[in-house]
């Protein structure tokens, strides 16, 4: 071999293994943008779960949670000195859930439970939409997020107490009839979604 040919060659090798390391450090860079991006995904799921795991006593749903929050503030004061978390159906005060609700302000009614009553007064199957926009007219002390009309729906479909009718592109629901299959049950492919 040359001393030309082994020039040639080992300024091909160094040449490679300069674009090599800096294709190893262009990926080491966006691997680390993806890490953070992963690390503030994980810190907003953690956030959540703790949120849930907070309001998973209480049957309101979160944005009826976010408008009592005085009260939670004061309910976590008077938490026993002992530290032990409440039995169900008890506040942390150590008296029943019920009675310290009934001495305090009366609570709106859930929101499926009021989507339950619109879809009640329809025989035809309902969009989300819609239903969302007939409670914004009925109810205009309640303006729940398109999303969260969707999710308490879902919610309401998984617990068989509605159906769900996809039509295209389209998702519908009416109400369950007793002593048939839900949707979610059915695992039929026209209802499932």
């Amino acid at each position: 071999m040359t001393s030309r040919s082994a020039d040639t060659l080992r300024s091909r090798y160094v040449a490679q293994a300069a674009s090599d390391l800096e294709d190893n450090r262009r990926r080491q860079r966006e691997l680390a943008e993806k890490m953070k991006m992963l690390e503030q995904e994980e810190a907003l799921l953690v956030d959540i779960l703790n949120l849930a795991e907070r309001y998973e006593g209480s049957s309101a749903p979160p944005e009826q949670a976010r408008e009592e929050p005085a009260a939670a503030r004061a309910e976590e004061r008077s938490r026993p000195a002992s530290g032990r978390t409440p039995a169900r159906g008890e506040t942390r005060t150590g008296t029943p859930a019920g009675k310290s609700a009934a001495k305090g302000k009366s609570r709106q009614p859930l929101l499926g439970d009021l989507l339950l009553r619109l879809l009640g007064g329809h025989s035809e199957p309902r969009s989300a939409k819609e239903l969302r926009d007939e409670l914004l007219k009925k109810h205009p002390d309640r303006s729940p997020t398109p999303q969260v009309v969707r999710n308490t729906l879902e919610s309401l479909v998984a617990k068989g107490r509605i159906r769900r009718h996809k039509r295209e592109r389209s998702v519908m629901y009416t109400l369950a009839e007793s002593g048939g299959p839900t949707a979610a049950e059915s695992g039929s492919p026209a209802d499932a979604g």
